[in-house]
C-alpha cells in the first residue's frame, strides 16, 4: 500500500504492508496509521496496487482509521494542491471526517426521487410563462454539456432549481448523486430538511455521503463531500464570499466542484443574481426574460443626500416616512418583520465630499472613493492624483463623512420614539437607549425590537424585514478595491431576500438606499432589475486592467515574501510572470494563465519555517 502521511511539510510518498490477519478493508482512500521516524502519523492510502523496490521490505501499517475518501477525490486533491499552491494533506484532511467512521450507514429504502411536479419557478407576472421559462433555462444548462451559471433574481425560491436537477432526466441516467453547496451551514441543514419532508433522500452527513446517499447538501467544505459518484453538482449563490477559504492555501469551493464535475463528465451548474465575472467566466450564462427577473428583484427607492440638510445627519426625510409606515402597520409588526437599517462603522472607504454642494470625491480615472493625501487627492484603487478640488462645482473645501452603529442606534431611537436593537456582531446587542438590562432576543441573538440598526452582520443574521435601509450605501459602492462591484452587489441581494419581490407585500417593503452617487451604474440596474449593463461593464474594467479572470494572481506575504519573490523572479523568466512589490511590503505575482503562475509555484521550493504565505486568487487587491 502506497501512504500519503498527514504531515504537511512531508510530501513523498512511502509503501506500507498490511498486516495478516487484518479483517478491515484497506483501499484507496482508507485512512490509516503508520511508523515514520519513530513516531505514529495518521494517512490515507493513495494506491493499492504497489510493488516495493527490489530488497526492501515494507514496514506493517499500525492502525486502520477507518473510511476515508474514495479515489476520485484522491486525485482531486492533487490537482488543488497544484492549483492553490499548498499541501496535499490539506485538502484531504478537508475531505475526511472529524471523527474516524468506521461503518457506512445504509441508504434509506424509499424512491430516490418522489413523483410530481418539480419545480415552479420564480415568481412573475404570468407564472404559467415564467415557469416555462424557468424549466427550459435548467433544461439547457443541464442539457449542453458545459459549466452553466444561471442569472436568478435575489427572490427566487432554490429549492425549485434543486428540484429541477434532481428530476431532470440527465440526472437520473448517470450513476451517483446530486452534489448541491450553499454558502453556510444553517442553509444547508435548512434545505436538507425541506427535501427530506419532501420524501427526498438527502443528507448533510459525512458517512451517509460516503455511503453515496443519493442528495448531499452541504456548505464550502461539501465541495470535498465523498460521493463516489456525482451526477450533477450545483452551487447556489456562487457570488458568495463564504465559498472562498480565507487562510492559505485559499480554495474555491465553486473552482473545486466545477472541476470535479468535469472529471466525472456531469453536468455543473452554479447560481447567482449577481454573478461575478470570475464565476462568469468559462460558462455559459442563462437568465429569465427580463420582466420575470425584474420580478424576483424587491423594490428600490434611492435618495439623493448631495444637497441634504446637515441638521438631519444620517436619517433622510424619506427614511423617516418609511420607518413610520412600518411602525404604523400591524401587520407588519404582528409579523415581527423589524425595519432594518444597514450601515458598515467599520467601512473601508473614509469618505470625502465637498462642503459646498455636497458632491462625493471620486477617481476621474476609475470612479473609486479618493482620499485627502498631502495637499491633493489619491485615489488608492488605480494611484492616480489630482488637486484638492471639487470635480462638480470648483470649491476647495471638503468634509469627512463618518460616523458610529452605536451613535446612530441613539439618535434613531431618540427619533423614532421606540426600541432599536443593535445587530453588529456575534454577541447579543446592548439594550435600547433609556432602557436596561438585556433586550428579549427574537433568536440567534437578535434583539426583538421593532428597529433594528447594525453593521453586515445584520444582513447575515436577520432572515425576514418588511424593509430594509442601507444609511450609506457608498462606504462600499465607492470602496477602494476592484471587488466594490460584486461585494455591493451581494448586499443587495440579501437585503432583497429579506423583504421580498416588489408588488409583495404592504407598500413598505423595499429598499432604501441613501447615497450621493443616485445615477451609480449598480444602483440603476438594482432599480431596473437587469443586471446585464453592469455585468458588461465590471468584464471590460477587468479585461483592460488585467484583473482575474484575464490574468491569474498570486500575493506573497510574511518575513521571508521577499526571498521568495526573489527566487520566483528568476525562475520565471520567459514564462510571462511578473512579481512587483505591493504597498504593505507583500508581493504580487501575475500571470496571464493559472498555468503558467501554478506550474511556477510548484517548480520553486519555498523555504522552510512558518514565514511565507501564499494566496493565489487573493480576494482583496
Amino acid at each position: 500500500m502506497r501512504v500519503r502521511t498527514d504531515v504537511p511539510a512531508v510530501s513523498r510518498l512511502f509503501d506500507y504492508a498490511v498486516p495478516e490477519g487484518w479483517t478491515d478493508d484497506v483501499v484507496v482512500g482508507t485512512r490509516v496509521r503508520v511508523a515514520l521516524h519513530g513516531r505514529r502519523v495518521g494517512g490515507w492510502v493513495v494506491d493499492d496496487d504497489v510493488t516495493p523496490p527490489e530488497g526492501v521490505e515494507p514496514l506493517p501499517l499500525k492502525g486502520w482509521s477507518g473510511w476515508g475518501p474514495p479515489p476520485p477525490i484522491i486525485d482531486l486533491a492533487k490537482w488543488a494542491a497544484w492549483r492553490w499552491a499548498g499541501p496535499v494533506p490539506f485538502f484531504l484532511g478537508v475531505a475526511s471526517p472529524l471523527r474516524p467512521v468506521r461503518r457506512l450507514p445504509a441508504v434509506p429504502a424509499v424512491p430516490a426521487v418522489p413523483a410530481g411536479p418539480a419545480a415552479s419557478g420564480p415568481p412573475g407576472a404570468d407564472p404559467g410563462a415564467v415557469a416555462t421559462a424557468f424549466a427550459d433555462m435548467v433544461a439547457r444548462a443541464i442539457g449542453e454539456g458545459t459549466p452553466a451559471v444561471l442569472r436568478l433574481p435575489p427572490t427566487t425560491d432554490l429549492i425549485d432549481l434543486v428540484l429541477s436537477v434532481v428530476h431532470a432526466p440527465e440526472t437520473a441516467a448517470r450513476p451517483g448523486g446530486v452534489l448541491v453547496l450553499v454558502p453556510s451551514v444553517g442553509w444547508a441543514e435548512r434545505l436538507c430538511g425541506r427535501l427530506v419532508r419532501r420524501g427526498y433522500r438527502a443528507t448533510t452527513d459525512w458517512a451517509a455521503a460516503r455511503a453515496g446517499w443519493p442528495i448531499v447538501v452541504g456548505s464550502r467544505a461539501a465541495a470535498w463531500a465523498p460521493l463516489p459518484d456525482v451526477s450533477a453538482a450545483l452551487v447556489l449563490d456562487a457570488h458568495d464570499e463564504s465559498y472562498r477559504e480565507e487562510s492559505a492555501p485559499t480554495y474555491s469551493a465553486v473552482d473545486v466542484v466545477t472541476e470535479r464535475a468535469r472529471r466525472a463528465g456531469s453536468p455543473c451548474i452554479v447560481t447567482s443574481p449577481c454573478p461575478p465575472t470570475v464565476v462568469r467566466a468559462g460558462r455559459v450564462e442563462h437568465a429569465l426574460p427580463v420582466t420575470a427577473e425584474r420580478a424576483g428583484w424587491s423594490a428600490v427607492e434611492r435618495v439623493d443626500r448631495r444637497g441634504a440638510d446637515p441638521r438631519t445627519g444620517m436619517f433622510s426625510e424619506e427614511f423617516v416616512r418609511l420607518a413610520r409606515a412600518v411602525l404604523d402597520d400591524p401587520d407588519t409588526v404582528a409579523r415581527r418583520r423589524p425595519l432594518v437599517c444597514f450601515y458598515d462603522r467599520t467601512g473601508r472607504a473614509r469618505l470625502l465630499a465637498c462642503a459646498h454642494c455636497g458632491e462625493l470625491a471620486q477617481c476621474t480615472t476609475c470612479g473609486a472613493a479618493v482620499a485627502q493625501h498631502g495637499t491633493g487627492l489619491r485615489c488608492p484603487r488605480c494611484g492616480s492624483e489630482r488637486p484638492l478640488v471639487c470635480a462638480a462645482c470648483g470649491k476647495l473645501r471638503m468634509k469627512t463623512l463618518r460616523a458610529g452603529v452605536s451613535r446612530l442606534r441613539e439618535e434613531l431611537a431618540a427619533l423614532l420614539g421606540t426600541e432599536v436593537g443593535e445587530v453588529s456582531g456575534p454577541a447579543v446587542a446592548r439594550p435600547p437607549a433609556g432602557g436596561a438590562g438585556k433586550l428579549p432576543s427574537g433568536g440567534d441573538g437578535i434583539p426583538a425590537t421593532p428597529v433594528l440598526v447594525g453593521t453586515e452582520a445584520v444582513l447575515h443574521r436577520v432572515r425576514r424585514a418588511a424593509a430594509v435601509v442601507f444609511l450609506d450605501i457608498d462606504l462600499h459602492l465607492l470602496a477602494p478595491r476592484f471587488s466594490a462591484t460584486d461585494e455591493t452587489l451581494a448586499l443587495l441581494v440579501r437585503a432583497a431576500r429579506m423583504v421580498g419581490p416588489r408588488h409583495v407585500g404592504p407598500a413598505s417593503a423595499r429598499l432604501l438606499v441613501q447615497t450621493r452617487v443616485p445615477d451609480h451604474p449598480v444602483l440603476e440596474a438594482v432599480a431596473r432589475g437587469d443586471l446585464s449593463e453592469v455585468a458588461e461593464g465590471e468584464e471590460a474594467m477587468r479585461r483592460s486592467a488585467r484583473l482575474p479572470p484575464f490574468s491569474a494572481l498570486a500575493s506573497l506575504s510574511g518575513p521571508l515574501a521577499a526571498g521568495y519573490a526573489g527566487a520566483l523572479r528568476v525562475a520565471g523568466a520567459g514564462t510571462g510572470v511578473t512579481l512587483s512589490e505591493l504597498p504593505d511590503g507583500g508581493y504580487l505575482a501575475q500571470a496571464p494563465d493559472h498555468g503558467a503562475l501554478c506550474d511556477l509555484l510548484a517548480a520553486v521550493p519555498r523555504p522552510g519555517g512558518r514565514g511565507l504565505r501564499v494566496a493565489v486568487d487573493p480576494a482583496a487587491i
